[in-house]
């Protein structure tokens, strides 16, 4: 691949909701390129953007992928992502390293939920948005159905670029209102107008040089004085009014058939930003400062690493440079690792296949094999000019299994499999909890879960089956006891004795345990009183109902007595774990039970339905919001009664609602559910007994 400048790269990131062709698109491009000698297809396994072993058993995409096109001197890193929600955060790698967005939108199912979070996350990013009318060629197509679902569901000023030329299998091509002529099929050659579209084209021209005069204020000025706004004057001020948000273009394509493919490549290189066009980056410098440098091979050397993968060969990083040049077979320095790595050969992907190349320049982007622990969001620049570029914001997990491993060989791979999956994937989290003994996936939906399973097996080797995860109860006390415990143990030789005074006072939720010690006048020797915090530490991971972790304690020991011969640090230890438990049972013990923040958005429509189900959750209200059609509900839920919300949710809503959350705090357990699992966590200790 030939090497290309800053101002000849256009990032694209094309984001929809699933099935609404994509990488279609993208597989259309290659083809008609000469990229490929046959187009790829999604549904039988051949789509070049789609090589993962999941993405071809899914005929899905599932991760994110790079598609180059070439095309009159200009590169364009089409940047394919999932549609399905669960793959969020490959999305939202994808926008924090384009400058603009491709929109898909399905002609016949129109907008659907998956389309309404990419529409929001490339706003929130800044980007410039294209939105892409996809599929014109199928049966039951209805452009006036699409553009009112447009309408009701995304927010923004839409302003055609072009009008479709006959819908549904008699779709042919489309008007281009820039260059006023028809373009039929791949939309090469220019034609007349026909004769049926041209009233609706010169209203639509006329919307069009309206929009275009207000994006730049020497437009808008020129217009108003009753100037014609020259070709290029439309470039220019369409292109200021699509990066800046004032309106939203729409096109039409078919790239199944290759209909209407040229005009949409036109469209992104000509009024799409180049890297250089969108403002300079920012990064934090050695002081902590923030910084900025222009998007320029003059700026700095910063190149971000926004995507991690486990390749055949080792481990690949996706590279974004911001600024600089980056060479192959360099030496730069990782802000992340704080040390120097080597940069062998640089590869432009497209799909799975590498395509070498000596250098990039600011604004492009490649990969590099190896980077030793170099991650996801780590920055390379120069060592002299230290510069790390912001991580990517990502949600937190809201689904969460446990992980259970096949066999004895699959136990001691486990930990190293979880860890690279997270490496690879942001979003995809692990930790083992020690109230509950299970090893904790989680992910953004049980699809994202069932596939790094499956990850685990195929690439990793790994076995694991799963199950919804115990939840991690905790213990504590609401009021101040004393206690005292004589440990005495005589075997013949020396024995063992120790006696132990003890208080325990209850803490605010948010301490752990505290210890302390009255004890005056050498009752106990301060060896045996650190015997005894030990104990109570030992008592705190056992618990003294039902086994879960004790929290919010402080325990105090005010007195005690020892025996010159047989007293020992061991007697103090089980003396003071055992007066622990007793006092603890004596100050009325409770369960507290992990509390999340909730968001709900769903259509207004199925609000109703919600609140009962949150009710019936055991669910505080905080707040409710409307906006447009989406309802918006936010409420504190315990994780107990979240543990098959999604599933339930998607059924409630048809698939149309979506939720986040995060830990918030641990509650107390109602006193009636309490009792029902203490009695099940007894039950259940005696059957592994």
């Amino acid at each position: 691949m030939k090497e290309y400048k800053t101002g000849q790269i256009r990032n694209i990131a094309l984001v929809s909701h699933n099935g609404a062709g994509k990488t279609t698109f993208v597989e259309r491009l290659l083809f008609d390129q000469g990229v490929t000698t046959r187009m790829g297809q999604v549904d039988n396994g051949t789509a070049a953007m789609d090589f993962e072993e999941e993405e071809i058993a899914r005929q899905s995409s599932i991760s994110m992928a790079v598609g180059p096109i070439e095309w009159n001197n200009y590169k364009l890193n089409l940047l394919d992502t999932p549609g399905y929600v669960d793959f969020v955060g490959e999305v939202n790698s994808a926008l924090v390293v384009a400058e603009s967005a491709l929109v898909f939108v399905e002609a016949v199912a129109g907008v659907e939920v998956g389309t309404e979070l990419v529409w929001q996350s490339s706003a929130d990013h800044g980007l410039a948005r294209l939105l892409v009318v996809n599929k014109m060629d199928r049966e039951n197509v209805s452009v006036n159905r699409v553009m009112n679902s447009i309408n009701e569901n995304l927010n923004g000023t839409f302003v055609k670029l072009q009008l479709p030329i006959g819908e549904g299998t008699s779709f042919e091509g489309v008007v281009d209102l820039l260059k006023m002529k028809a373009r039929r099929g791949s939309g090469e050659e220019l034609e007349d107008i026909p004769a049926n579209l041209a009233d609706a084209a010169e209203e639509a021209r006329f919307e069009l040089v309206e929009a275009a005069a207000e994006g730049d204020d020497a437009l808008l000025e020129k217009y108003l004085e009753g100037e014609e706004l020259t070709d290029e004057d439309l470039v220019t001020g369409l292109k200021a009014a699509i990066y800046s948000g004032q309106i939203i273009p729409i096109t039409f394509s078919a790239p199944q058939a290759g209909i209407a493919v040229i005009p949409l490549l036109e469209v992104i290189v000509n009024l799409l930003p180049a890297p250089n066009e969108v403002g300079p980056f920012t990064a934090t410098n050695a002081p902590g400062e923030e910084v900025e440098f222009e998007v320029s091979d003059l700026s700095p050397l910063a190149a971000f690493v926004f995507k991690t993968r486990e390749d055949p060969y080792g481990k690949m990083s996706y590279l974004r440079v911001f600024g600089g040049i980056l060479e192959s077979d360099s030496r730069v320095w990782s802000v992340g690792e704080d040390t120097e790595v080597r940069v062998a050969t640089i590869n432009v992907l497209r799909g799975s296949e590498h395509l070498p190349v000596t250098r990039l320049h600011a604004g492009d982007i490649g990969s590099v094999m190896k980077l030793g622990d170099v991650g996801t969001n780590e920055t390379l620049c120069d060592q002299g000019n230290k510069l790390s570029i912001a991580e990517i914001e990502q949600p937190d997990p809201i689904v969460h299994v446990a992980v259970h491993p096949v066999s004895q060989s699959d136990v001691a791979k486990l930990t190293t499999a979880l860890s690279r999956l997270a490496a690879e994937d942001s979003t995809l989290r692990w930790h083992s909890e020690p109230a509950t003994r299970e090893t904790i996936l989680s992910g953004m939906g049980t699809v994202h879960v069932d596939n790094a399973v499956k990850k685990a097996q195929s690439k990793f080797g790994v076995n694991l089956t799963t199950s919804i995860p115990k939840v991690p109860y905790r213990e504590t006390i609401t009021r101040t006891n004393s206690s005292e415990y004589t440990h005495k143990k005589q075997t013949g030789g020396a024995g063992q004795y120790a006696r132990v005074f003890l208080r325990v006072e209850s803490l605010d939720d948010d301490e752990k345990f505290e210890f302390d010690s009255e004890i005056f006048g050498g009752a106990i020797s301060q060896p045996f009183v650190a015997a005894v915090q030990k104990g109570c530490r030992q008592a705190l991971a056992t618990g003294v109902m039902a086994g879960y972790p004790v929290t919010g304690v402080k325990a105090v020991v005010y007195d005690g007595k020892e025996h010159p011969v047989d007293s020992k640090e061991i007697a103090f230890q089980i003396a003071g774990r055992e007066c622990f438990k007793k006092a603890a049972l004596g100050a009325g013990p409770v369960l507290l039970e992990p509390i999340y923040e909730v968001t709900v958005t769903v259509p207004g429509e199925n609000m109703g339905d919600i609140m009962g189900d949150l009710n019936s959750r055991r669910a505080r209200v905080l707040g409710m919001d409307q906006e447009g059609s989406k309802a918006t509900v936010k409420a504190e839920v315990p994780l107990a009664e979240m543990q098959t919300y999604i599933a339930d949710l998607r059924s409630m809503t048809q698939g149309r609602g979506v939720f986040g959350m995060k830990f918030l705090r641990y509650g107390r357990v109602p006193s009636h559910l309490q009792e029902q699992i203490v009695a099940a966590r007894q039950k259940e200790k005696e059957e592994e007994k």
